[in-house]
Formats: C-alpha cells, sequence, structure tokens
C-alpha cells in the first residue's frame, strides 16, 4: 500500500514531467528540471524513478493499457470478431494515434534496443504474432518485428518531421503491409 505523501509525490513528479515533455523533447529535460518543478528533492525523485525514460514508462502506461484493453476486449475491428487482417490494420490505426497524441513520451521511453524491453512492446509483439498465426501466415518469429519496426518511435517522428507524411498516408501504407494475413 502506497502511503499517502508518496502518492502525491508520484502524483506531482508524473504532472511535472508531463508538462515538461510536452514543452520540449524528453532528451532536453533533466532529472533536476523535473524535480524542481515537482518540488520534490532528488532523493525523492530517484527512489521512485531512475531515469527519464522511467517517468516516460509511467505517462505512457496508462494509455498503453486502454489499447490494450481495447484490443482483448472491444468492438471489433480492434476487438476480437473480425479477420487478422482487419484487425491488424485497427491495429495500426490505433498506434498511429497513440504515437500522433504521445509521441514525446515514447520517445521519451522506447528509443532503440530500450523498445524491445518495455512490456508494452511484449505485448504488442504477442498480439500480432497472435493474428499472424491465426491467419497460418509462415515465419511468424522472423515477420512479427517487421511489421512492429514501422511503428518505432524514431521511425514515425521521421515520417512526420522530416518527410512530412500525415497520420492518415502513414496508415494507409501501414494497412497495405496487413495484405500479408490475407489468405492465399
Amino acid at each position: 500500500m502506497e502511503r499517502a505523501d508518496a502518492a502525491r509525490n508520484r502524483a506531482r513528479i508524473l504532472e511535472a514531467a508531463a508538462l515538461l515533455f510536452a514543452e520540449r523533447s524528453p532528451e532536453d529535460v533533466t532529472m533536476d528540471d523535473i524535480a524542481r518543478k515537482a518540488g520534490v528533492g532528488r532523493g525523492t525523485l530517484y527512489r521512485r524513478y531512475p531515469d527519464r525514460a522511467s517517468i516516460a514508462v509511467a505517462l505512457l502506461d496508462e494509455h498503453e493499457r486502454d489499447l490494450q484493453e481495447r484490443l482483448l476486449r472491444g468492438e471489433p475491428p480492434l476487438g476480437p470478431g473480425v479477420p487478422p487482417a482487419e484487425r491488424l490494420a485497427a491495429f495500426y490505426a490505433a498506434m498511429v494515434d497513440l504515437l500522433e497524441d504521445h509521441s514525446h513520451l515514447v520517445l521519451g521511453s522506447e528509443v532503440g534496443r530500450s523498445r524491445f524491453e518495455t512490456g508494452a512492446y511484449g505485448f504488442w509483439r504477442a498480439h500480432v504474432r497472435a493474428l499472424m498465426a491465426a491467419a497460418g501466415t509462415p515465419g511468424l518469429d522472423a515477420l512479427v518485428d517487421v511489421l512492429l519496426a514501422p511503428l518505432a518511435p524514431e521511425v514515425y517522428g521521421y515520417q512526420r518531421t522530416v518527410l512530412g507524411l500525415t497520420p492518415e498516408q502513414i496508415t494507409e501504407a501501414l494497412t497495405r503491409l496487413t495484405k500479408i494475413l490475407d489468405p492465399p
């Protein structure tokens, strides 16, 4: 059971970090910035969160859990009840929405190899792999990460900022990838 003062500090830290991450790139926000903005000591901050990435993960957690719930029990096409290719297309669209709304947090938590170490990535991987298995797609383990690669925050950020693609264009391109799950 979390103590009341610890819960207040956690909420203050997360609120301060969310504000700072929205104002500037998470890479430009220091742990000292977060502690100052939250009005807590560095020790209080570091006891709960060892680095910026752990704070970004905590902030993202709520949004990712909501999406996970909709994948498991939501209405089709995101939830069960439609062919795997349709569900994968809906998943891609939902992930583009998540990246669009929270890319500053994703970039703070899922960069490079750390992406593969988050619980959310494991869930997304299991979901896409299950869709592939349901469709009878061969080479599941080699292909599942390939289908998730376009959702890497660096790729999404590059497509949005450097190439100037819209979320709709990205979703349309990702939807074309779902054809791999269509029966032969």
